[in-house]
């Protein structure tokens, strides 16, 4: 299968090894919110398939789910490289609407809250050679406590179909140990 924006999500910042995690991901929806996260954390499979970084609403994603969703998981395994032996290891996530939980290998590795950001994590500690990634995403529209752009649950005029879930690449790469994170620039007068 070839793998869906196998391009890297930030050209400016490519480092030399890097792997994207995008193609096929185990995925299941859970409205009820009654998954456990022990389940899911002691890496069961998911019922269903999801293409990522297409969220579950859209066509590309192979889901095409047409009603809101409160909750979805998403499951992956990965092998790390074997030259990354001994670096820095970052997991990246492009955007994930709305409110994000993340396992690796049975254990909670962070949270993320807002669906239009990009996040990370050091993985570094977390990491062996054959990996199983779990998102958890609940996707809280209904209350309007984070920006949700122009999605609403009733699509036509300028609002959008509401989007859930990963939609937005996910990678990882191995960095040194001193590693540029970020650069701000200011220009004079």
């Amino acid at each position: 299968m070839n793998i869906p924006r196998h391009e890297h999500p930030n050209p400016q910042w490519q480092r030399e090894n890097w792997k994207n995690l995008n193609g096929e991901w185990e995925f299941e929806i859970d409205n009820a919110i009654v998954g456990l996260e022990r389940k899911y954390a002691e890496r069961a499979h998911l019922d269903g398939k999801i293409i990522v970084p297409f969220c579950p609403e859209s066509k590309l994603s192979g889901v095409e789910h047409k009603d809101f969703m409160n909750c979805v998981w998403y499951r992956k395994e990965f092998e790390i490289p074997s030259n990354w032996k001994d670096k820095k290891i970052l997991l990246h996530f492009g955007a994930v609407d709305q409110y994000a939980t993340v396992w690796l290998n049975g254990k909670i590795i962070g949270e993320h809250e807002g669906g239009y950001e990009h996040f990370s994590f050091d993985i570094t500690n977390m990491i062996k050679k054959e990996n199983v990634l779990i998102v958890k995403v609940k996707d809280e529209m209904s209350n309007f406590v984070l920006p949700y752009g122009k999605q609403s649950a009733k699509r036509g005029g300028m609002w959008y179909t509401p989007v859930s879930g990963i939609w937005q690449t996910v990678w990882i790469e191995s960095v040194p140990e001193k590693h540029v994170t970020s650069v701000d620039i200011t220009t004079g007068k």
